[in-house]
């Protein structure tokens, strides 16, 4: 179900905790997953919980609970704005609408009828200071968003 390539990685992530505590790499392993994946289908979640020897349920309750996991697909851009009080005062709701234009999309979790965009609203990514910003596949954070700078931001990706 996962590349040996990801499974390496999830070893690497197990060097980390006591032998005994496996279900302590189930955060690392589920992201080295959705990494490969692009996203967490139940199966997935079972595959991963079954590699930890830990129950399908306690990998679930992890992956359903932090918005970082996706549960649904998703475009292969994702693009998470931060929508908390020092973002909203710095005009987020402007980036929200624009990139809402952009991409031809009505609303938050939609993806783009090309596939490539996916928006979600991403709560603080703790970089107050640079608001307003986004993270585009938990990877890369933008900040000081314009209008503009977010079309030079996407005009980047291929």
């Amino acid at each position: 179900m996962l590349s040996q390539e990801s499974l390496n990685k999830i070893e690497y992530e197990l060097t980390k905790y006591p032998v005994e505590n496996r279900q302590a790499a189930v955060m690392a392993a589920l992201r080295i997953a959705q990494m490969e994946k692009g996203w967490l289908s139940k199966e997935t979640i079972s595959y991963v919980a079954d590699y930890l020897r830990i129950p399908a349920i306690a990998a679930l309750e992890v992956a359903s609970f932090f918005n970082m996991y996706e549960l649904e697909p998703v475009g292969k851009y994702k693009i998470s704005v931060c929508t908390n009080i020092s973002c909203m005062l710095r005009d987020a709701e402007v980036i929200v609408e624009h990139l809402k234009q952009r991409l031809d999309i009505k609303d938050f979790n939609e993806t783009s009828a090309d596939g490539k965009f996916t928006l979600k609203e991403g709560e603080c990514m703790g970089c107050c200071g640079g608001a307003p910003l986004f993270h585009i596949n938990n990877t890369k954070m933008h900040e000081y968003l314009t209008p503009e700078k977010v079309d030079e931001i996407l005009a980047g990706l291929d």
